[in-house]
């Protein structure tokens, strides 16, 4: 157990230094993080309502951090490229996050123009239905997309590092309230960059 909680000491502290720079991505990253934490809760209540906070809230805010706000150049602080960076992340790097995006925003255009998935589910009957059917589609591509890359990470690295990494996303919520709920404190400060970034 020692191993695996090193290993996943790395992997979060590699992901923070490597992809949290910006004051305005951490601040989105703790909008995230809270709001993923409500979805979760909302599994136990309506796991369809979860999967609409987690994508369109969670998510979207999330990801916008990543690709709008989050330097994409050379990283002086930890004296790597981008294109390094990108090669050695353990999960979901920008390519393969659009890969995901351009599948989630997929999913409300193919409900609309096949209702019942050519006879997968029962077609929906209003607007009300759509949205349902939506989030359950939505639920099971955040299922699928933690599951697939845990068992690809399996094949190209190994199962602790497979494991080690699905542990650490659906724990990263409760890991960024703790490291990134004073963000947005300081970005209203003025504080663009994290000037102790990279420092362990």
């Amino acid at each position: 157990m020692t191993a695996f909680f090193d290993a996943l000491k790395t992997q979060r502290w590699d992901d923070h230094r490597y992809y949290h720079h910006n004051r305005i991505n951490q601040t989105l990253h703790f909008i995230s993080a809270v709001s993923f934490v409500v979805a979760y809760g909302w599994l136990f209540i309506d796991p369809v309502v979860s999967a609409l906070i987690g994508w369109l809230v969670s998510m979207t805010t999330r990801q916008s951090g990543h690709f709008f706000f989050e330097p994409l150049g050379y990283d002086h602080v930890n004296q790597v490229t981008n294109e390094y960076k990108e090669e050695i992340k353990v999960g979901y790097n920008l390519r393969r996050k659009v890969v995901l995006i351009a599948i989630w925003a997929a999913v409300p255009l193919a409900l609309l123009v096949s209702p019942d998935l050519k006879g997968l589910i029962e077609p929906h009957a209003d607007w009300t239905g759509f949205v349902r059917d939506v989030g359950a589609a939505w639920l099971a591509l955040g299922v699928a997309g933690l599951l697939f890359r845990t068992v690809h990470l399996f094949f190209i690295r190994d199962v602790q590092t497979g494991l080690v990494w699905m542990t650490k996303i659906l724990t990263d919520p409760f890991h960024d309230i703790k490291l990134y709920h004073r963000a947005p404190l300081q970005l209203l400060r003025g504080e663009l960059y994290d000037p102790a970034h990279g420092r362990a």
